[in-house]
């Protein structure tokens, strides 16, 4: 299961498992974005290649217009996702606390 919306403060808010079968879902959702947002991923258990595929695309839409993604409440092992598959250096990164 995976949801996706906004939080209080405009946030974009990620729970449950984000994988080739949510995928559609996610992009569906960050396809409307179209300025600099905040993904909160505390809620975030798991995120699979396609996953990092569809914030990929995102991230590369935003950039042509000067906007990104910047993820936060990274938990430790979704950080790892991000640093084995070179995407720390894409991404700004806030780890869990």
């Amino acid at each position: 299961m995976f949801e996706i919306g906004y939080g209080s403060e405009g946030e974009i808010l990620c729970s449950g498992r984000l994988d080739a079968a949510q995928c559609a879902k996610a992009l569906s959702f960050l396809d409307e974005i179209a300025d600099t947002r905040t993904l909160d991923f505390s809620g975030l258990e798991y995120i699979s290649s396609a996953g990092l595929g569809i914030l990929l695309k995102t991230q590369k839409r935003l950039a042509e217009s000067g906007a990104a993604l910047k993820i936060s409440n990274v938990s430790h092992h979704i950080y790892d996702v991000f640093r084995y598959s070179g995407f720390n250096s894409i991404f700004d990164i806030e780890a869990k606390q």
